[in-house]
């Protein structure tokens, strides 16, 4: 099947002499229409994946434990797609008001997309369409402090961006002219709240990925933007009880690849391989995903035995280690804050904990000790190691 008719227009632009060529993506959904009986199998595992993936956040002794630490997994994951250094310990001790070992823009940036996240999805449940209002608050956000704070947050770029090289003339995409940023815009919105193309949730989330990153509407935070989208869509077409699918670990495990298919829906308009790519990331990360879930059940199930075992556990001690299973890495004055215990309960429960082998002391300091949850955050931070260049 030939799919030259699916490929956007080329528009011949210059700068300083220099011409070089933008690409205007045509609108979705893709014409020809998608093949989709190369899709209803991944379909089907990728709904059953989702659903034992919703199924086990139920489970949970409370899903928001899980919640907060995977959303923040999903920023460190994100950010390291784009050049960031930040682990998930930096962040944890960031939020803990503790002065992280990465450059602070690394682990502000990813400090704002927790907050992006949070922001959309909050904004999602109360019933607001996702539309291009709510995509430019979410740039805000995310944009908010750090590198990209004078990369006009919230604003679509009125510039010429690129992707890759030093310029337009030697970039390996140049996304379309400022001139043609809201006419392609205005599509993917209308396509985003059309519901007469009656697309699986699924293929319609993959398509609007590639779309937003071919359009690049911002000077900035176009990437980790594109990612959220996924989610949000998700949510909004109440695919997920729970926002628990992020697919950055797959997409930065298979970076080249990914970059790949997206260049291979511009330059020859097949769709339809990188949806099968997409739909195979999405059961291995809905699948992943249920394993760490039942991996940190285990945990807790074995500490809570080892606590129980140690003789009658003082309730301190379980209000200090349930804290810890939300926030893995905590000093005493933010437990003092959060668990509204006395410092010397807090400190006696802490060391209880520590002669189990559950927590552990890192700063060999004598006051406003931090203590980590070590078992706990290796489990997270699987797959968060810094990429190699």
């Amino acid at each position: 099947m030939s799919y030259q008719e699916r490929i956007g227009t080329y528009f011949k632009c210059s700068v300083g002499g220099e011409v070089y060529h933008t690409y205007v993506p045509k609108p979705l959904p893709p014409k020809p229409a998608l093949q989709m009986d190369h899709f209803y199998p991944l379909i089907d595992q990728a709904n059953t994946a989702i659903g034992r993936l919703d199924g086990i956040s139920m489970v949970l002794p409370d899903p928001s434990l899980f919640l907060y630490v995977y959303i923040r997994k999903e920023a460190i994951l994100s950010s390291q797609i784009e050049g960031t250094q930040s682990s998930l310990s930096d962040l944890l001790l960031f939020e803990n008001k503790e002065a992280p070992g990465v450059p602070l823009d690394d682990v502000t940036e990813v400090s704002n997309y927790v907050a992006a996240m949070e922001y959309g999805l909050k904004r999602i449940e109360e019933g607001f369409p996702l539309s291009l209002r709510l995509i430019r608050e979410i740039h805000e956000v995310l944009l908010a402090k750090g590198r990209g704070h004078s990369k006009q947050p919230g604003e679509f770029r009125q510039s010429q961006n690129w992707i890759g090289g030093t310029r337009p003339g030697n970039a390996r995409f140049v996304p379309p002219p400022p001139e043609k940023i809201m006419e392609c815009l205005g599509d993917l919105e209308k396509f985003l709240n059309d519901e007469t193309h009656r697309l699986p949730v699924l293929v319609k989330a993959a398509l609007v990925h590639v779309q937003f990153e071919t359009i690049h509407p911002f000077l900035d935070g176009n990437g980790r933007l594109g990612r959220l989208l996924i989610t949000f869509i998700l949510c909004a077409d109440k695919m997920m009880k729970e926002p628990l699918l992020y697919l950055s670990l797959y997409f930065k495990t298979n970076r080249q690849l990914y970059y790949d298919h997206l260049q291979l829906v511009r330059e020859t308009g097949n769709w339809e391989e990188w949806v099968q790519f997409f739909l195979k990331g999405v059961i291995d990360t809905a699948n992943q995903a249920v394993e760490m879930a039942q991996t940190i059940l285990q945990l807790f199930s074995k500490d809570q035995q080892k606590i129980n075992e140690a003789g009658k556990p003082l309730s301190s001690t379980l209000v200090v280690y349930h804290h810890l299973q939300k926030t893995p890495i905590a000093d005493t004055p933010r437990i003092k804050e959060k668990c509204k215990l006395t410092l010397p309960t807090i400190i006696k429960a802490l060391n209880q904990l520590e002669n189990l082998g559950i927590v552990k002391e890192i700063t060999g300091k004598a006051r406003n000790k931090i203590y980590v949850y070590k078992e706990y955050l290796d489990i997270l931070n699987k797959g968060t190691e810094p990429l190699d260049e």
